[in-house]
This record gives structure tokens, C-alpha cells and sequence, in this order.
């Protein structure tokens, strides 16, 4: 039980040292940090946007991060690194604390999101996912997410290779959280493969086999010269199979045998096309195109109906939507069940009346009313 205990406490320590490091280091851009505990003390690795303000003047700021570390997190003589960040838009924990501040300064989710991983694409990453969690737009909590290029989510790679952040925003409906996955643009996958040109392939060919041994394998001469005679098969069968030339005198009759055992094929085909009966044929052709007509013309009856129904219905069925709220929609332009469904959730937010929230709950309603039970 003593080991498992040791790797909780280090596993709580790193995090709340972690945690520390973000909030004194918020307006320099931080950007996450690498811990390691040696004989001679304790090694830190710290990445910031701004390593300056860090060091602070004369040192001034680190020597008094560097006293905190010692007393609050009892930590044997911390020697602290600062390393500058050589592209923001790559590290995760830098873009996750940006796209919070950019939330609680009033952006829309949307567009912030949008506007966050085009740049980290822009930058050269390989793939990048952000995740919004909270009560993005109205009072209904639900996941957002922005996806570009290729992201790993299970396995070894997604520890290793991707880079994490996680940020808040504090809202007035209540907190949201970012979560940032990158993948930078030299990371090495294990399902990547390359092309190598001007490679000695000779290593790989098999060895060349001499021609008269593949010849005779093909023509079936050496050991398999004698075919093996099959059950039904017998010595007097040769006999029989060897014919002999007929004489120059016998070629006329041998050709008029042939001919008339030809015409009297033919003969026997016509006879048997002039007595096969078509009219049975084509009144079983007549009935199957008058059985798929009216299967055709029943089907598109039913969907002209079902059409008609969800065009035609009053908006007041949709669930929460009153003769209030629908008299708006319809001065709106929203005049059946069917434009509600098409419009977005911005487009219904502009009616009179509608908000936000409300609009989510119709688009919701809208989605799930059926036409047909109407």
C-alpha cells in the first residue's frame, strides 16, 4: 500500500503545483510545465508565451515563485527553468486559456471556436479538437465540438503524442470548460509510412529458377509425361478414340450426311418456336407492369399525404410552442412545421418573443414532431 500511497501523493502534487503555476503565471502565457525529483533537488521545467515577465526585473519574480514553492509544496531546493514557447498557436494549454478569456470577453462560442483552431491549423498542426462544456447558450448544459485534421483519442499515442490544455471561463449562467487536443506538425504516428526511392531491391528477389525446369513444368513433361488413367476411363476407350482419314471417293457423302443432319436441326428448332405458346408470357409481362403501376401510384399518394399533413399543420403542435408564440413565428415567415424544421436555431431566436433558449426548444420539438400522426 505504501508504493500505490507515494504515486497518489506525487500524482496530487504535480497537479496542484500545476494549478499554482496558472494562476501566477496567467498574464505571461503559461503554458505548462515538467517536473522532476533528483538527488540534488528538484528539477522544473516551466514554458511560457513571455519568459520575461516570469524572470521578472532582477530576477525578482522567480525568486519569489521559487520561496512559495519551497514552503506551500515542501519541495527540496527547486531549481526552476524557463523556456519560451516558440509557437503559441501549437501549445495546448496556451490556446485553452486564450479561448477562455476570449468567451468571457462577450465572443460567441461559435465564432471564438471557429476562429481558434483555424489558427492552430494555419500554424502547421497535424490535427486539432477543442471541446466546450457548460451551459454554452441558454440554461440546458451540452458538449461543443471543433474538429480539423487527424486526433487520437485512445491508446499510447493519445498520451504521448497529442498535447492537452484545459482552461475555464467563468460565464454568468455558469462556468464553461475548454479542453484543447493537439497534435504538432512533427509528430510521428505509428500508422505513418513513407515512400523510400532508389532502394537496392536485389535482397528481395527470389532466386531465378533455370528455364528448362519451368518449361517442363508448364508443358507437364518429366515425371507427369503419364497422365493417370481415371475410373471410367479404360484401354479400350483409345481404341475407340483413333479414327481414321476416309478415303477421297467417301468426302462427298460424309459432307451430305453432315448437311442434312444440320437442316433437320433447324427444321426441329422452328417447329418448336412455331408451337411454344407467347400469350401466356405476355399477359404475365401485362399484369407485373399493372401491379408495379399501382404500387408506384399508392406510394407517392402516401407521401403526397404525409407531405400535405406536415405543411399543413398548425405550429401550435409542436410541444411547448402556444397561439402566442406561433402568431410570432408566422410574422416571422414561419408558417408550417416544415420551415421550422429548416430554419436554424439563430433565425427562430429573431422572432418576437423567441429567445435563444426557447428557440433551441422548438428547433428540438420540430425535429421530433411526426407529420403523418398530426
Amino acid at each position: 500500500m505504501g508504493s500505490e500511497q507515494t504515486f497518489i501523493e506525487d500524482g496530487m502534487q504535480r497537479t496542484q503545483i500545476d494549478e499554482f503555476f496558472g494562476d501566477e503565471l496567467e498574464r505571461a502565457g503559461y503554458g505548462g510545465m515538467d517536473l522532476a525529483k533528483t538527488p540534488m533537488g528538484t528539477q522544473i521545467v516551466l514554458r511560457a508565451e513571455k519568459p520575461g515577465m516570469v524572470i521578472g526585473k532582477g530576477g525578482k519574480n522567480i525568486r519569489k515563485i521559487t520561496t512559495q514553492l519551497e514552503e506551500r509544496f515542501d519541495l527540496d531546493d527547486p531549481q526552476i527553468d524557463v523556456q519560451e514557447v516558440d509557437e503559441p498557436d501549437l501549445n495546448a494549454q496556451i490556446v485553452a486559456d486564450r479561448l477562455g478569456n476570449a468567451l468571457e470577453r462577450g465572443w460567441y462560442f461559435r465564432k471564438a471556436g471557429h476562429t481558434t483552431i483555424d489558427r492552430i491549423m494555419d500554424a502547421g498542426a497535424r490535427g486539432a479538437e477543442i471541446t466546450l462544456n457548460g451551459k454554452v447558450t441558454g440554461a440546458r448544459s451540452r458538449n461543443e465540438k471543433f474538429n480539423r485534421g487527424y486526433i487520437k483519442h485512445n491508446g499510447e499515442p493519445a498520451q504521448s503524442i497529442v498535447d492537452r490544455g484545459d482552461g475555464v471561463a467563468v460565464m454568468k449562467l455558469g462556468t464553461i470548460g475548454v479542453t484543447v487536443r493537439i497534435i504538432p506538425p512533427d509528430a510521428e504516428l505509428p500508422d505513418d509510412f513513407r515512400i523510400q526511392e532508389d532502394v537496392d531491391t536485389s535482397v528481395l528477389e527470389p532466386e531465378e529458377v533455370e528455364g528448362d525446369d519451368v518449361e517442363e513444368l508448364l508443358s507437364g513433361e518429366g515425371e507427369a509425361d503419364e497422365p493417370v488413367a481415371g475410373p471410367d476411363e479404360s484401354e479400350s476407350d483409345e481404341d475407340f478414340e483413333v479414327t481414321e482419314t476416309p478415303p477421297e471417293g467417301d468426302a462427298d457423302a460424309t459432307e451430305a450426311g453432315a448437311e442434312e443432319i444440320i437442316e433437320e436441326e433447324i427444321e426441329g428448332e422452328q417447329g418448336a418456336a412455331e408451337t411454344s405458346p407467347d400469350e401466356p408470357a405476355e399477359a404475365g409481362e401485362d399484369i407485373d407492369e399493372e401491379l408495379s403501376e399501382e404500387t408506384d401510384a399508392a406510394a407517392e399518394a402516401i407521401l403526397d399525404e404525409m407531405d400535405d399533413a406536415e405543411a399543413g399543420a398548425d405550429l401550435t403542435v409542436i410541444d411547448g410552442v402556444g397561439d402566442a408564440k406561433a402568431d410570432a413565428l408566422i410574422e416571422s415567415g414561419f408558417e408550417s412545421v416544415a420551415d421550422v424544421r429548416a430554419a436554424s436555431e439563430d433565425d427562430l431566436a429573431e422572432a418576437e418573443g423567441v429567445g435563444p433558449a426557447f428557440a433551441e426548444r422548438i428547433k428540438e420539438g420540430a425535429e421530433e414532431f411526426d407529420g403523418g400522426d398530426a
